[in-house]
């Protein structure tokens, strides 16, 4: 995880081990480096909101289903990937006003890019978000999120979070797939 706000030239990284089982979320912080004013107010509080949420009930609620979205018109581009708008049905942090981004022939979904349908609080708004998934061992899994905020008076900030498998549903992650998420690294061009 990469925090940055250039107002106040500050930044800091934050590597976690992470456990989801499908009903509860766990993380260790294994290193961390950088402003502590950062590592603190924003990665580990990411990353304690997301254990909260979890705890809740609530990560189905961001789901992309018909529960949750509106979806409507599709577009393709020269390169062919499609574009479906996505509408959020409700206001919730957790969903995402934008479009989905598909492969060519529509089996796969690349990303999710758009604006948070609701602010995460009262000191960060406007949060656009792309959201990066590949498919490692038959899974689509997220391997990426970029996103840009305005926060009260640290004006534009920026959260990047890389994820990396160890295993996924309880199953080893193949070498091959330890190659999809090296190209996701920070630094590496995202995968279309």
């Amino acid at each position: 995880m990469h925090a940055k706000s250039d107002k106040f030239n500050q930044e800091g990284w934050l590597d976690a081990w992470t456990e989801f089982d499908g009903t509860s979320f766990r993380y260790r912080v294994m290193s961390e480096r950088g402003s502590d004013y950062v590592r603190n107010k924003v990665l580990k509080a990411v990353l304690k909101r997301e254990q909260e949420l979890i705890a809740e009930g609530l990560a189905g609620r961001a789901a992309l289903t018909e529960e949750n979205y509106e979806f409507a018109g599709e577009e393709t581009d020269g390169s062919g990937l499609r574009y479906v708008a996505i509408k959020p049905k409700r206001k919730e942090v957790t969903l995402v006003d934008g479009r989905m981004v598909l492969s060519a022939d529509g089996s796969d979904l690349l990303r999710v890019e758009g604006r948070l349908a609701k602010n995460p609080s009262f000191w960060t708004s406007l949060v656009n978000i792309i959201r990066h998934f590949a498919k490692i061992d038959g899974v689509r899994v997220p391997v990426a999120t970029e996103s840009i905020a305005k926060v009260k008076f640290a004006g534009q900030s920026r959260l990047d979070v890389y994820y990396e498998y160890e295993s996924i549903n309880g199953r080893p992650v193949s070498t091959a797939a330890r190659r999809i998420l090296a190209a996701a690294a920070p630094g590496a061009p995202l995968p279309e």
